[in-house]
């Protein structure tokens, strides 16, 4: 059976545009269409769609208006197709994560042929991730699921294994053989030496690392409210997400949490206390001295920049001190790092299925047996806190 799809868009251009675009999948047919979100709310109850395309800037009823009302009222997976990829429009699609929106793809134009195939691929992909997806109530009710829960399972070894010991040897970049010198690659800022406040500062030589895919921004969202401001370790990110929207994740996720976040340069040195997301145009990798990489290269299990290919670095530097978890989102990317993570000696987090808008990426993981704990979104935050909270009080 054909995914119904409802389009809201009140440009009649764009909104042709995406129906030849749709009109090219067999599995997906467009049962209707509105020009603003006012029009949208009367014909949902009518056509029952399994997943809206919504523009944000619309007469009469806006995008964000209307996602927050069909969260309210008939929740189902919403993707915002926006032209609001400009630096100073972004955090406008994040306010739709905020009312409830999955997933974010930017607006096709007329006479864009060049980009026209690229677009199409993607927008197809989104809409049939989201058909299946989990999307929850205002009261927090989830309303379609695409897996039964997992089990969760403990620690493979006590917190107070986190140990404040240097790495036994050094990190190396993904899929190469160890590099015979520590310096950083030619392409790269040269380090500075570390001082020796950064030596004396023992919890900081741990390092967390996460990564997310489709339902990603939410779960970070939720993750990085639940951290204090002295959070001890610098926290390392990969998310998938369309070409042009990373400036507005990281500018969002910043003003709604105690750390800093930030796309992370290459040859800066990872801070206790900072976020930093792989940009969009590399890999991000580490050393054992902590300074970040921007890997160029290939996509890896299907992306770049990968989740992978963070974890592998990040397993190879901190060894035991580090922290891995893997969220939400479609496909495999992360489960073998993962499990590098935790043949090295780390710790090992993913979603659970009952909180992951799409449980691939986690299930993957718990599949290869690289996950050691498996919880809900409103339990990996604390999770993160309580091994530095044992140190401190050691």
């Amino acid at each position: 059976m054909a995914i119904r799809v409802l389009l809201v868009e009140d440009a009649p251009v764009v909104l042709l545009l995406l129906e030849r675009m749709l009109a090219a999948a067999t599995d997906i047919k467009v049962v209707g269409t509105a020009a603003n979100g006012k029009e949208a709310l009367e014909l949902i109850p009518q056509l029952d769609p399994q997943v809206i395309c919504t523009d944000l800037h619309m007469p009469e009823m806006d995008g964000w208006e209307l996602t927050d009302e069909i969260m309210n009222r008939f929740p189902r997976p919403i993707l915002v197709l926006s032209a609001s990829v400009q630096a100073d429009e972004t955090e406008n699609v994040f306010r739709a994560f905020e009312a409830g929106a999955v997933d974010i793809l930017p607006k096709p134009f007329a006479g864009m042929n060049d980009e026209r195939e690229h677009l199409e691929r993607e927008l197809l992909s989104k809409i049939r991730v989201l058909a299946g997806v989990v999307v929850f109530s205002r009261h927090g009710t989830p309303v379609r699921t695409t897996s039964a829960p997992v089990s969760r399972l403990p620690f493979a070894r006590p917190d107070s294994a986190i140990t404040c010991q240097p790495a036994s040897e050094p990190a190396s970049p993904p899929d190469s053989k160890p590099a015979p010198a520590p310096d950083p690659p030619p392409t790269l800022q040269a380090s500075v030496s570390p001082t020796a406040t950064d030596r004396a500062q023992c919890p900081s030589r741990q390092i967390v690392t996460i990564g997310a895919s489709t339902g990603g921004p939410q779960a970070l969202s939720k993750i990085f409210k639940a951290l204090p401001a002295d959070f001890p370790a610098p926290i390392l990110c990969t998310q998938h997400i369309s070409h042009g929207f990373l400036a507005g994740l990281v500018d969002w996720l910043d003003a709604d949490c105690a750390l800093s976040v930030r796309v992370a340069r290459a040859g800066e040195r990872a801070e206790a206390g900072r976020i930093y997301f792989a940009p969009e145009t590399a890999h991000l990798a580490i050393d054992r001295s902590g300074i970040l990489r921007c890997v160029p290269g290939d996509p890896r299990d299907g992306h770049f920049p990968s989740v992978t290919v963070m974890f592998e670095a990040v397993a190879r530097a901190f060894r035991d001190r580090a922290t891995g978890v893997l969220l939400t989102g479609m496909g495999r990317d992360g489960a073998s790092g993962l499990l590098e993570i935790a043949q090295n000696g780390g710790r090992t987090i993913a979603q659970d299925a009952s909180s992951c808008v799409v449980f691939g990426m986690p299930k993957e993981a718990i599949a290869l047996q690289a996950a050691q704990r498996v919880l809900p979104i409103d339990e990996i935050g604390e999770a993160l806190v309580q091994p530095f909270s044992a140190i401190a009080k050691s």
